[in-house]
């Protein structure tokens, strides 16, 4: 609750101050309490940030993209909002200023403001990579939030913006459009896409089938197949008997099969686009 809430409660301002002091009020912004207890849950800090902003602001960015379920919500507890007031930035708060926002651009999820699905990919676009962008569009799909048209009377609505963000959203509608869904697991699979795409190689089917197995990346004109193992991959033994007998499997069934690591993807990028591309070319 803000301190103006309380005080249209009834609850004047002294009393406030007492509550405060008890740990009845528990300050989580200037003006802004949780009420009872300090276990606020991640949509409440959203509301809270929302609120410590003004009138009119809203969640946006990476926060307003986990609310609306299209991405994962961001490790910084430095929360996102957009206003047309004169708040500003705290060490809680990113505030982005701007005119007031369309109505196409404001949404209400379980009861808090934040930018509609639509202009939250436009505000998104500049701050990822064009794999995490597809990734965002592929989720966006899924759940029945991606309505091109409205993005782009969003992109219209900001087309005074500089920097590569609506070139690079243009460009991943365009590939949403011809390939489809494209659905990411994780971080890994978003940093080989980028690779892919940095690469000029033609895209893959991930999370595809081949042979009966599911596989992270296959070329199936070419019968390429490519996994992609994490960081804490192989640690059971198990684990990596099942993958040697995955990839036996699929050789024998006629399949090319490449095995990348995180640590090649982040240190080897230009081996791994050559080995691909030399496995394409064969």
């Amino acid at each position: 609750m803000t301190r103006r809430q309380l005080v249209a409660l009834g609850v004047d301002g002294s009393a406030i101050d007492r509550r405060t002091a008890r740990g009845l009020l528990i300050p989580l912004h200037r003006g802004v309490f949780a009420v009872g207890h300090r276990h606020v849950t991640l949509e409440g800090r959203w509301l809270a940030a929302v609120l410590a902003a003004g009138d009119g602001a809203v969640l946006s960015h990476r926060d307003a993209a986990a609310l609306h379920g299209m991405r994962k919500p961001p490790e910084s507890r430095k929360v996102s909002v957009t206003t047309a007031s004169a708040a500003k930035g705290t060490q809680r708060l990113w505030v982005y200023a701007r005119r007031a926002l369309h109505e196409e651009d404001v949404a209400s999820v379980r009861g808090i403001p934040a930018t509609s699905p639509a202009r939250t990919l436009v505000d998104l676009a500049p701050m990822l990579t064009a794999g995490q962008l597809q990734a965002t569009l592929g989720e966006a799909d899924r759940r029945g939030l991606l309505e091109p048209a409205a993005v782009y009377r969003a992109l219209r609505r900001t087309k005074g913006r500089h920097g590569p963000g609506h070139r690079r959203l243009t460009a991943a509608l365009d590939a949403h459009r011809r390939r489809g869904i494209t659905l990411l697991r994780s971080e890994l699979e978003e940093r080989f896409l980028d690779l892919t795409i940095d690469a000029g190689l033609p895209q893959p089917r991930l999370n595809a089938h081949a042979a009966g197995f599911e596989v992270d990346a296959l070329w199936p004109t070419a019968r390429l197949v490519v996994e992609l193992d994490g960081w804490a991959h192989h640690k059971e033994r198990q684990a990596a008997a099942w993958d040697r007998e995955k990839s036996n499997r699929l050789q024998a069934a006629g399949y090319v099969v490449l095995r990348f690591m995180h640590a090649d993807l982040v240190h080897r990028p230009a081996q791994i686009a050559a080995a691909i591309s030399d496995a394409l070319a064969r």
